[in-house]
């Protein structure tokens, strides 16, 4: 596949690679003047890549040290980042002017430790591992990873670089740790061909309006306006409080529904060749199954019809279901989204307490049920012993 038009732009135009590593993107990382060259195959999640970083140049202007590029699945930092290393080994290249050879390791970072002079094996299945270094003292890694699921996460994955001063007897001796190490990561659109240093753009940004938005609607407040309507009509004060309430719920948490239903079909339009067939068709399912309880609100019988009866099981079956799938897409879409452990923490203790609620509101009302109905019989005993008092 030919380089596109950010492939010949800026520092991507002075990388000169060789005519049988061409690339569908190019980025220029900023940090440590690297650059990153990849394409990805959507259909077998395959990321072929060349990642170019300048190593500290020695005394006769070659690079003597390391340069690494990773992704990390579980975080945005180096721990967890699963790297191609590519170090100085004794021998020499046949490059013009023989300057020092390069080896390419993979090391699978579980924290802030040395590292050994040999390979530890990575999340990712990785071939075609190669490194050079160009006449200009910069080193060129190549290689192809195959992503799996992790490719799958919206397309956008965290990528961090690194370079390294020198090599000893075979092993890495630790990076600097100046303004440049440390800002050196950032977000890779494996799909768009950008990259994003703020932590989101454009795309991403509507990922996660996207999945803000559903979390707000079928996940937080439609399951709110279940609850008050199940449990706060029981009480004869809250009436009719508990109806406006429901539908006030109802209606918004829909509305909203309907604006994260449209972004995620948006992204799909965009997103061509990537899908998520069981968050789809769950979304489609839930928006349809919505909006026939939108459109039944107009079709509810008086309480004194015959029919309903039968409107009030089909809207509580429709309405229970719509809750439910709700939650399941969305936690599917935070597995799309590869949203961070604290932001799922944050929904399962919303889960929790809504659950928690609907429970002691469930004990509370069946105990005022119980007394009203005693309350009830009694009434209706004295009432029927009452009539047959002699006057």
């Amino acid at each position: 596949m030919a380089p596109n038009l950010a492939a010949v732009a800026g520092s991507c135009a002075d990388d000169n690679l060789p005519a049988n590593r061409t690339y569908a993107h190019c980025a220029a990382l900023g940090p440590l003047g690297a650059t990153l060259h990849w394409t990805y195959d959507a259909k077998t999640a395959q990321l072929s890549l060349a990642f170019v970083a300048a190593t500290t140049p020695g005394a006769n202007g070659t690079g003597v040290g390391w340069v690494s590029w990773a992704l990390n699945p579980t975080g945005d930092g180096m721990k967890g980042a699963q790297a191609l290393l590519a170090l100085r080994t004794s021998a020499a290249s046949p490059y013009r002017g023989n300057p020092p050879a390069y080896v390419v390791n993979t090391y699978n970072l579980t924290g802030h430790r040395a590292l050994g002079g040999d390979s530890t094996p990575i999340a990712y299945k990785a071939s075609d591992l190669a490194a050079e270094l160009g006449a200009d003292g910069r080193a060129r890694v190549y290689g192809r990873l195959k992503l799996g699921n992790s490719g799958a996460n919206g397309g956008v994955l965290n990528q961090v670089w690194q370079v390294g001063a020198s090599v000893t007897g075979g092993t890495p001796a630790p990076h600097a740790m100046g303004a440049d190490n440390l800002a050196a990561k950032d977000k890779l659109d494996l799909l768009r061909g950008t990259t994003s240093a703020a932590g989101a753009d454009s795309a991403t940004q509507k990922r996660n309006i996207h999945g803000i938005l559903n979390v707000v609607s079928w996940g937080v407040l439609l399951p709110m306006g279940a609850i008050f309507a199940r449990y706060l009509k029981t009480f004869q004060s809250a009436d009719p409080a508990w109806f406006y309430l429901h539908v006030t719920c109802q209606l918004i948490g829909y509305g909203v529904g309907v604006s994260g239903w449209a972004t995620g079909i948006n992204l799909g339009n965009e997103s061509q060749g990537v899908t998520y067939t069981d968050h789809r068709n769950i979304g489609i399912a839930v928006f349809a199954l919505g909006t026939l309880q939108i459109l039944a609100l107009f079709l509810r019988p008086k309480k004194e019809h015959k029919y309903r009866a039968y409107w009030n099981m089909y809207h509580h079956s429709v309405g229970y279901t719509v809750i439910v799938l709700g939650v399941v897409n969305i936690f599917k879409g935070m597995s799309i989204l590869g949203v961070e452990q604290k932001w799922r923490t944050a929904y399962i203790a919303a889960v929790c307490v809504l659950v928690v609620a609907a429970a002691a509101l469930e004990a509370i009302t069946w105990g005022v049920v119980v007394r009203r109905r005693k309350a009830e019989g009694k009434a209706y005993n004295g009432a029927a012993n009452g009539h047959h008092l002699p006057h």
